[in-house]
């Protein structure tokens, strides 16, 4: 094998190991952080990171999953987390919402929706993209496939509470609320967010 080939091999794509996500995660941050979510491409990510394209849904699941972990650096998946809201019962989906919520948070000791928190209080860019993420990727989803109608209002409304409940149990870490175990939570805190979701709000 001559030299020349070599050096072409080695100048081509990624392999799709461990490295390729790791490099799709730096370059997605640049990324998104340049574009903002709705201007980065999957496209022009892979490019940056000198990968397939087609490794974005491979390692991530999509552009939802990659801006998760690489800018928000959630410790879920965003585009499985609508698809089990949306398979709950939807008689009891205020349940659904708030156990996932606590749940996934619950699970990193409150430490990851912190850091979330901080870095949106204190970035405007960073909460612009986090609203839009969310609003456009996990509670419209949500709200437009079992709310009657308010979609905007009553997606506003689970926000508050949600984040709400956040900031209570894992930033200002009030007691009792923050060592109150999640059934305890779901029955006081569920009901409100079906009412916001399915109810009547206006």
């Amino acid at each position: 094998m001559t030299d020349k080939t070599q050096g072409a091999r080695r100048r081509g794509r990624r392999p799709g190991g461990a490295d390729t996500r790791e490099a799709l995660v730096n370059a997605a941050r640049e990324v998104f952080i340049e574009q903002g979510y709705d201007g980065a491409t999957v496209r022009a990510i892979a490019a940056k990171a000198g990968v397939d394209a087609a490794m974005v849904n491979h390692w991530f699941g999509g552009k939802e999953g990659l801006f998760g972990e690489a800018v928000l650096k959630l410790p879920f998946n965003p585009k499985e987390m609508v698809e089990d809201l949306l398979a709950a019962d939807p008689d009891h989906i205020g349940e659904a919402v708030v156990r996932r919520f606590l749940t996934t948070w619950d699970s990193t000791g409150g430490g990851v929706f912190t850091a979330l928190m901080r870095s949106v209080t204190s970035h405007e860019e960073a909460g612009m993209m986090l609203k839009d993420f969310f609003f456009k990727h996990i509670f419209k989803h949500v709200i437009h496939k079992l709310a009657p109608d308010n979609y905007d209002l009553r997606a506003t409304l689970v926000a508050t509470q949600l984040v709400g409940m956040g900031m209570i149990r894992y930033v200002a870490r009030f007691e009792p609320l923050a060592s109150t175990d999640i059934d305890t939570m779901s029955a006081a805190i569920a009901p409100t967010i079906q009412r916001y979701i399915s109810g009547k709000v206006d």
